[in-house]
């Protein structure tokens, strides 16, 4: 059988030393497809923003000895740091955000920006795969969503990204997405115009084709700079460094809103992910047995249909 041309692509930083160990090796194992390329792309600039305060942040030789045993160990086969020299970071600013200037390589929460853009360029492949690296997937045996997923984009040319169910099923097929709108196409999935950084597959050429993003910028403390247009923010930033971007993903989001594209969620209860918005000592002492039951296709039944992690339910219940 002749597989699509995908490469798989996932971050990491210090940041993620107390879970990396057990969710990369658990995705690759559940995606279970010939990816092309298994990259992690590591974050070596200092940390900023929240990402400060995170529990369990540790050395850059402990994710570079982290990421050497999962190299030795098959579960991926290329690691290679962020690239931050300016030259590369004006040429791929200048494809991916309409100018090279502009200076910050993080967004205001310490999200790596120019990470995320590299992710992109650096792997090799007709389709990409992207998955944070704390994000935890089911896959039924004899089921691929990500084939399932290149189908919808051969189907649909209006699909600009792809992602497996959010959340495990529920008996009444009922989907708990907050205020997010979606449609549902008769095809198998959902369609959104908000895009999500955390899983997505895309067809390369097609992401291009949205590209520049508009450039957004946080509020400034100096409140009389607020008003001006985002094109003078950046022009601001440019001469004077200036201002904090905001989100990748809402920069996609908002090019997405402005055209024909759609985010497609698959409605398939054959493959779900589940996101854990926690990091609390509680939470890394259970994610060994977390990821068994997932891998399983076992969860609370109070999880269903819900996209982040219910920590005190899954306690119970892995303790019943």
């Amino acid at each position: 059988m002749e597989y699509p041309s995908c490469s798989l692509s996932i971050l990491v930083a210090r940041t993620d030393i107390p879970f990396m160990m057990h969710t990369i090796p658990h995705l690759v194992k559940m995606c279970n497809f010939p990816f092309r390329q298994r990259l992690l792309a590591i974050d070596t600039a200092p940390l900023s923003g929240d990402k400060v305060n995170r529990p369990g942040v540790g050395t850059l030789e402990q994710v570079r000895e982290y990421c050497s045993q999962l190299l030795s160990s098959g579960a991926v086969d290329r690691v290679v740091d962020i690239n931050y020299d300016p030259d590369y970071r004006r040429q791929v600013y200048q494809k991916h955000l309409g100018n090279g200037s502009i200076r910050p390589t993080h967004n205001y929460k310490g999200y790596p920006i120019l990470g995320t853009i590299f992710s992109l360029e650096e792997p090799t492949g007709d389709y990409l795969l992207h998955f944070d690296s704390d994000m935890m997937l089911y896959q039924q045996s004899d089921y691929s969503w990500i084939e399932a997923g290149i189908e919808v984009f051969k189907n649909h040319p209006e699909v600009m990204a792809v992602r497996p169910l959010s959340g495990p099923p529920t008996e009444d097929k009922k989907f708990y997405q907050g205020k997010k709108k979606y449609t549902k196409d008769p095809d198998g999935f959902y369609k959104f115009k908000f895009f999500s950084s955390r899983a997505y597959l895309i067809d390369r050429k097609r992401f291009d084709s949205l590209l520049p993003l508009p450039v957004l910028w946080r509020s400034y403390r100096n409140q009389w700079l607020n008003p001006l247009p985002s094109q003078m923010k950046t022009i601001l930033n440019c001469y004077t460094g200036k201002g904090k971007l905001a989100s990748w993903e809402v920069m996609v989001s908002q090019r997405i809103e402005n055209n024909a594209y759609v985010r497609a969620t698959m409605d398939s209860p054959q493959a779900w992910t589940i996101h854990p918005n926690t990091r609390s000592p509680k939470f890394i002492a259970a994610l060994p047995e977390i990821i068994q039951a997932i891998e399983s296709g076992q969860y609370p039944s109070t999880q269903a249909g819900y996209y982040d992690l219910k920590l005190n339910d899954w306690l119970n219940y892995l303790s019943a």
